[in-house]
């Protein structure tokens, strides 16, 4: 797929990255030199120093024959301008924009080919809103994703001692739990991947992913873990998009505080939310933490736009007695060094963003992508289509279904059914399959398997 990216910053840095390794033909446009440079030295790819919606420049990427422009650049207004010169001048079949401004989000009859040609709208300040209000709703979740709906979930939890499954094979969890069917779709033990068996046994300090309906999650986090008292209340350091966003969707629900330094900021902040309660100052300062009782936290949320920051006043909430600290990092580099110790879950806006836009380079019917453990590992929700002679999987037991190396199927969802895999269970077409790669480089193997033959047609 011949695709062209606008803006080498995070987040089209990290998708040039993703694309690139899958035999895409990649072309980045941006103004930074450096950046670029340092993009083209370090993957397979074009680039272009330019404005991306320049026609010049645009033709000079390919934009002729693209199949895709994503338009990623931290400009609002560069990213839909982009997009209607592609569609006006070039006809590019697929175009994605990056739009952060909540005033142009909530006017969706500006986004169509009669106005501003733009296929796909991404805001990664939603995206990672969304994530972070499910983390909060899951006590001691590491990481909580949506499929069909939210239907079902794939939730990833640590082990820890003193759980009823911790020590036991993987088959005693129909013993312990019945009425509930679940399945362990995936261990990352010691930072390396454990297809899971019948036989294998969960050991303390295990990063469990297991997929169940969204009813049953908390019923199988139980038996991994001592369940968490639910969240009550919660500090929100930093009272930007992210976090005037997030007090929105969870003031009603618990007792929320913005730490925020901007004067101008807090006056908005106040006159836009309802019970949420807003300090002026600096989240790490001391004295203001010990002040509103930050011992009393159940959840402390770093999510200013300066990681420096953010770990710093984690780190000493943590340590005033805060019960569990999120941190917003932007910098990858960061995030395996400080998630798990004093920090307990470090949330990078680019590997919650990522997702959202690989499921729209996808080949194939693919509703949802996610990528898992930085990067390393996707969950991918795909729809299957044809019959039994024209798929690979439609009409066939799961266990004759030949999955590449390291791809377990976890759930089916079917009309409004959750039905967890098995070995005898039968994919019929229109069924969303869920399944879990530990290794991304067979991702077109996996496209491959859900694309219909010609039979079909």
């Amino acid at each position: 797929m011949k695709i062209i990216i606008l803006g080498a910053g995070q987040v089209g840095g990290t998708l040039a990255e993703h694309l690139a390794s899958e035999a895409n033909d990649i072309t980045v446009i941006d103004t930074d030199v450096e950046r670029l440079r340092e993009l083209s030295d370090r993957l397979d790819i074009r680039t272009i120093v330019g404005r991306g919606s320049f026609p010049t420049v645009l033709r000079q990427a390919g934009a002729d024959d693209a199949d895709m422009l994503v338009a990623v650049t931290s400009s609002d207004e560069t990213n839909m301008l982009a997009c209607q010169v592609a569609y006006t001048l070039f006809n590019t079949p697929t175009k994605i924009a990056r739009v952060r401004e909540s005033a142009y989000l909530t006017r969706s009859e500006l986004f169509d080919n009669e106005a501003i040609p733009v296929d796909v709208l991404i805001s990664p300040e939603q995206v990672v809103t969304n994530y972070i209000k499910r983390l909060i709703e899951y006590p001691g979740a590491l990481q909580v994703l949506d499929f069909a709906d939210g239907k079902a979930q794939l939730v990833a939890v640590r082990a820890y001692y003193g759980g009823p499954l911790v020590g036991q094979q993987l088959r005693q969890i129909r013993k312990h739990m019945p009425d509930i069917d679940t399945r362990v779709a995936a261990i990352f033990r010691r930072d390396r991947p454990i297809i899971p068996q019948g036989d294998t046994v969960i050991e303390a300090d295990d990063e469990v992913f297991f997929i169940a309906a969204k009813a049953n999650i908390r019923a199988v986090m139980s038996e991994m873990r001592r369940l968490e008292d639910s969240n009550k209340r919660i500090v929100i350091a930093g009272g930007g998009n992210i976090g005037e966003r997030l007090a929105e969707a969870i003031e009603s629900r618990y007792q929320v505080k913005i730490i925020e330094r901007n004067p101008a900021r807090c006056r908005h902040l106040s006159d836009t939310l309802e019970s949420s309660i807003i300090l002026q100052g600096s989240a790490s300062d001391r004295d203001l933490l010990l002040e509103e009782s930050i011992g009393e936290t159940d959840i402390f949320l770093a999510l200013t736009n300066d990681d420096e920051a953010n770990i710093m006043s984690s780190l000493l909430a943590k340590r005033l007695g805060a019960r569990k600290v999120l941190t917003l990092i932007n910098n990858p580099a960061y995030v395996d060094l400080v998630q798990g110790g004093e920090i307990d879950i470090a949330i990078s806006p680019q590997q919650a963003t990522i997702g959202t836009l690989l499921t729209h380079v996808r080949r194939g019917d693919i509703v949802s992508v996610h990528s898992l453990r930085r990067g390393a590992a996707e969950a991918i929700e795909a729809i299957a289509h044809g019959d039994a002679k024209s798929s690979k999987v439609v009409g066939r037991a799961i266990k004759d279904i030949k999955l590449p190396p390291g791809t377990t199927i976890g759930a089916i969802t079917r009309d409004e059914e959750v039905l967890i895999a098995h070995d005898a269970t039968v994919i019929e077409a229109g069924d969303h399959v869920i399944l879990f790669l530990i290794d991304k480089k067979h991702i077109r193997d996996v496209e491959r398997l859900f694309q219909v033959g010609l039979s079909f047609f």
